[in-house]
């Protein structure tokens, strides 16, 4: 015979209370027991009935159980758990960053030509290719700040040239246009030179000297 589903409220009839009240308590209490055998789990289980009699279950001391289920509810051991493992993970990514810093320090000595002693021929190579590629972009970087501040510089000559226009016009003289173009002129002329000073600071050899 099939049982029908138990409806979830309170029982009226006291009899069939305290009937189902010790069943249901019995059965409680060795679900508690077989859960603590069989998975080695500390369980402790407190039961009062209606008139206030107390039923107990524990795997081990009451008292120590109790303690340690209000050192959680303070949040003393989960605290220091999750501070134990906080500070394991802030221990493993110290040591691993101290690790990224040291071959960092380590890669740039090699690029200013320090600590190249222990470098194998191809780690060598691998370094001058390194350089001269730094070298390109360092030069394309200055080709471009070149070009923009000579662009500026003949920009600025020609708003002179027109001021200066201006201003005579204003005197009822005439306009210095020769030597305008001369100062247009020099201003080109000068951005030449600071080309031609700024190649020579840059020029980098790599290998074998010739002489």
């Amino acid at each position: 015979m099939v049982r029908g589903k138990v409806e979830m409220k309170r029982i009226e009839n006291s009899t069939s209370r305290q009937v189902t009240f010790s069943k249901r308590r019995n059965g409680i209490l060795k679900k508690a027991y077989e859960l603590s055998v069989l998975c080695d789990a500390e369980v402790s289980v407190i039961i009062f009935s209606q008139r206030g009699r107390l039923y107990e279950f524990s795997s081990s001391i009451m008292q120590k159980t109790i303690e340690r289920y209000r050192k959680f509810g303070k949040g003393g051991e989960t605290n220091t758990f999750q501070s134990e493992g906080y500070m394991q993970q802030m221990k493993q990514e110290a040591e691993m960053t101290a690790k990224k810093i040291e071959e960092l320090e380590k890669s740039q000595k090699k690029l200013l030509g320090r600590g190249l002693d222990s470098c194998s021929f191809e780690e060598v190579r691998e370094i001058e290719k390194q350089l001269i590629l730094s070298l390109t972009r360092i030069r394309e970087r200055k080709a471009l700040l070149f070009k923009e501040q000579k662009e500026k510089l003949i920009e600025k000559g020609k708003l002179l040239i027109e001021e200066n226009k201006k201003l005579s016009a204003k005197c009822g003289t005439k306009p210095w246009e020769q030597e305008g173009i001369e100062a247009e002129g020099g201003i080109m002329s000068l951005c030449s030179q600071s080309r031609q000073g700024s190649d020579i600071q840059t020029e980098l050899f790599i290998g074998l000297s010739c002489s």
